[in-house]
């Protein structure tokens, strides 16, 4: 079976003034607007509760719609039952039938179809083969590992030929090291596939490795929709600079602003501040060896418009660096970079966002 066998083209998922409300408390989903492109990798990003599960289960139908539109390929699949909208959800604990072997777990959709045993099965084959499972179709799942079930469960998914796959956090109950390993290969399945995948993850680590769109979510709202490169650069607020890492909060007379880690300079408080940069004192508060870098914790003591307060800040610096000049714990420095390293932030989202991934 060829990718083309798989699905008749891409498909792009549009989400209109999409809404879920329960019956207590604030929507769980609030209006959010957003065109995710055919043949594209869209993670939804973002901490527990800020909706992008429900977001998924929506759009896979295992979730009523309080109010808006789902559209696939410009088709209003809002209403229809989960089977008929050209999508497939690959859940995060896999849900395979522990009584049944790999192959029959695969095929049970076509059984369920009334799809004759022959061509369920020789198909169910073929999509093991496609996943380097074909050796091991008589297993059951307990006798699997958790990669190898992974597997299983996207072939099965991938029986229905679906136009979407939707995935639900399906690495995190894997090792750290299967965990990597595995987002490479979903990587490479949905390149070689062509599908459009939306893939929902609490892990900025691997949204930034498997996502050619992040959706970066809170309270129900979208906060920005990018590239990786675009969201870690250029964080459009605080929530997002603040929930992706890597990046300083600083309240200056100017405003609010964020600076990335990584780009900002550290000199002992002894020595002039270098020209041409903006500085601030700071103390060092924490000293962690990674490796590669060494991060320092600083507490800032700066001034905004309207009070004083005490930012928690982060710098890395370098092996080499930090072993020429080390600091010390209760250090006093001046923590300076250059203006082109910082970009305003908006201090919240008030409203929802028309978006396209």
């Amino acid at each position: 079976m060829n990718a083309a066998t798989l699905h008749s083209s891409p498909a792009a998922i549009e989400l209109v003034a999409l809404t879920k409300r329960y019956a207590q408390g604030s929507p769980a989903v609030d209006s959010i607007n957003l065109r995710i492109t055919s043949g594209s990798y869209c993670c939804l990003l973002g901490p527990s509760g800020c909706g992008k599960s429900t977001t998924l289960r929506m759009i896979a139908g295992h979730e009523s719609v309080t109010s808006g539109d789902i559209l696939l390929d410009n088709r209003n699949i809002t209403d229809l039952p989960a089977a008929s909208r050209g999508t497939a959800m690959m859940f995060q604990s896999f849900a395979l039938f522990p009584h049944l072997s790999a192959l029959d777990n695969v095929a049970f959709s076509l059984k369920m179809k009334g799809v004759g045993k022959a061509e369920r099965l020789a198909r169910a084959r073929d999509l093991l083969d496609r996943v380097a499972m074909g050796a091991l179709a008589e297993r059951k799942p307990a006798e699997l590992s958790g990669g190898q079930q992974q597997r299983v469960a996207l072939a099965r998914a991938l029986i229905t030929q679906p136009k979407v796959l939707l995935l639900d956090e399906p690495l995190s109950a894997l090792d750290p090291f299967l965990r990597i390993q595995m987002r490479a290969e979903l990587r490479r399945w949905q390149k070689e596939l062509g599908l459009t995948f939306i893939h929902v993850t609490h892990s900025q680590e691997e949204a930034m490795a498997l996502a050619d769109t992040m959706v970066v979510m809170n309270q129900g709202l979208i906060e920005q929709v990018g590239s990786p490169h675009e969201i870690y650069n250029r964080p459009a607020s605080e929530f997002v600079a603040r929930f992706m890492g890597g990046h300083n909060v600083l309240d200056t007379p100017a405003g609010k602003i964020g600076v990335r880690t990584d780009h900002m300079q550290l000199t002992p408080a002894s020595q002039a501040a270098p020209d041409g940069l903006h500085n601030q004192r700071a103390v060092i508060t924490d000293v962690e060896y990674q490796g590669t870098y060494v991060l320092l914790g600083l507490q800032n003591p700066c001034v905004s418009q309207t009070a004083h307060t005490t930012a928690e800040l982060s710098v890395m610096v370098s092996e080499a660096a930090f072993a020429a000049r080390p600091y010390a714990l209760g250090e006093a420095v001046q923590l300076s970079w250059t203006p082109e390293a910082a970009h305003p932030l908006q201090a919240e989202r008030c409203a929802p966002v028309t978006a396209t991934a």
